[in-house]
């Protein structure tokens, strides 16, 4: 594939770069030529080639720093290599890289995620966001006796066959369609889809399915999206719902997990689910999840219960010990204020720096996350708008910092979403923003 980048640089074509060599030789024996689909940066035709990380930057095959405004797709709130959550794992080396075993430091996290997260009576250990919302989701039957779960549209809960649907276009009704090849469309029968931020959709839902609802799932704010905050009063509309209906609800907070608070979103909105999902950020880089929540619900896993659930790797013991040094210098005092005044200026400033180009862009950020939204000034509400932006203008721009050592990843076909870390102090988002406002002005003399 080849294309103009809207800059002069013909981009997607192997090069004789170092990166394009790489590529051509992973196409001979990785699928795809990559490890992960979106791991495709579709901007460059090719995976950005990482050679080490440290702090906010990421370097490349030939040692250009870059500063990351992806961060491991979020999983790194902290900065690459973060010194105590590097003392902590290697505690875990020496002590044998632990597997498939019990240990203190499994109660010690269990214990402090029951201290900070709302919902958080009992907590079980998982490997990955997706199997995480899975148990989640299987607990929920097992629990209500019923058979379907209700999405919100857009939103990412795993690349699992129940949560691989999206809402059928045109048909003005829930009925979901696969949104992957092989996955059979009998899935959807027990999936109900509606449009986020809409009270009215979704009460309307509730409605045609009464009493055969087992859970409701959703990310609190939509980070898959970009960045989609509830509207004011939604997740509490969603909270009492949900409890008038028997329903047990679910929030996915593998995104929004300490995002914006220790607590994370249920923390920051004041609505506690029954049960929530945690990942990404938890082991600062390292694969750790958990399902969080009411005790009379999570007793039901086994061993107490009859629903199933174990692993080999659940709760291995080097992500165990990265997300206890993650939450100990979360927990540290004045982060999240801090946090907070370094991300309400960034946003605030870039916002600036597009309306003054005249560039059409809106950027919407909460915490450590946000979205870019090119095409539009309103504020982005709904999975539809964020879908319509204007990917072509988004493309100049992400090539545009990324020349200039402004590392922003894209996803093929998605808004995706931005972020940056605690290690981000204000001289590095300064220069993120002197980049940005580059980048605008040429793209305004374009």
């Amino acid at each position: 594939m080849k294309y103009l980048d809207g800059m002069g640089a013909l981009v997607g074509q192997v090069s004789p770069t170092a990166a394009g060599q790489l590529y051509a030789e992973a196409r001979q024996s990785l699928a795809g030529g990559v490890t992960a689909g979106l791991r495709w940066h579709p901007y460059l035709g090719r995976p950005f080639y990482a050679t080490r990380a440290e702090g906010p930057y990421l370097y490349d095959l030939e040692g250009k720093r870059y500063l990351d405004f992806n961060m491991a797709n979020g999983a790194v709130l902290l900065g690459h290599g973060h010194p105590a959550v590097n003392r902590a794992v290697q505690l875990g080396l020496a002590a044998g890289i632990l597997t498939a075993s019990e240990t203190e430091h499994h109660v010690s996290l269990a214990t402090t995620l029951c201290r900070v997260i709302p919902c958080a009576e009992r907590v079980r250990f998982a490997v990955t966001g997706t199997e995480a919302n899975l148990v989640a989701v299987r607990l929920a039957r097992h629990v209500t006796g019923r058979r379907k779960l209700l999405t919100f549209a857009g939103h990412f809960h795993g690349l699992a066959e129940p949560f691989l649907f999206r809402a059928a276009e045109g048909t003005g009704s829930d009925v979901p369609v696969p949104a992957s090849g092989g996955v059979p469309d009998t899935y959807g029968q027990d999936l109900v889809i509606v449009p986020w931020n809409d009270p009215d959709a979704f009460d309307r839902a509730l409605a045609r399915h009464r009493g055969e609802v087992a859970a409701v799932i959703c990310e609190p704010v939509h980070y898959n999206a970009g960045c989609i905050p509830p509207l004011p009063g939604f997740l509490a509309h969603l909270r009492q719902r949900t409890q008038e209906e028997g329903i047990v609800l679910i929030f996915d907070e593998v995104l929004s997990g300490f995002r914006m608070a220790l607590g994370g979103a249920q923390e920051f909105y004041g609505v506690t689910p029954d049960l929530c999902t945690l990942a990404k950020a938890l082991a600062s880089g390292l694969p750790l999840a958990a399902i969080c929540g009411r005790a009379d619900l999570m007793e039901h896993l086994s061993p107490a219960g009859p629903v199933a659930h174990s692993g080999t790797y659940t709760g291995q013991l080097l992500g165990v010990l990265a997300a206890r040094a993650t939450l100990e210098a979360l927990e540290s005092p004045g982060v999240y204020v801090e946090l907070g005044r370094r991300a309400a200026r960034f946003y605030d400033e870039a916002q600036s720096i597009f309306d003054r180009a005249g560039i059409p862009a809106r950027i919407q950020g909460l915490g450590a996350r946000f979205g870019l939204y090119f095409g539009r000034r309103e504020p982005v509400v709904t999975w539809a708008e964020a879908v319509a932006s204007d990917e072509a203008l988004h493309r100049r721009f992400v090539l545009g910092c990324l020349k200039r050592g402004l590392y922003f990843h894209a996803y093929l076909g998605l808004p995706g979403h931005a972020g940056f870390s605690l290690a981000h102090d204000d001289d590095c988002l300064d220069h993120a923003l002197n980049v940005i406002e580059t980048v605008a002005r040429e793209l305004a003399r374009q």
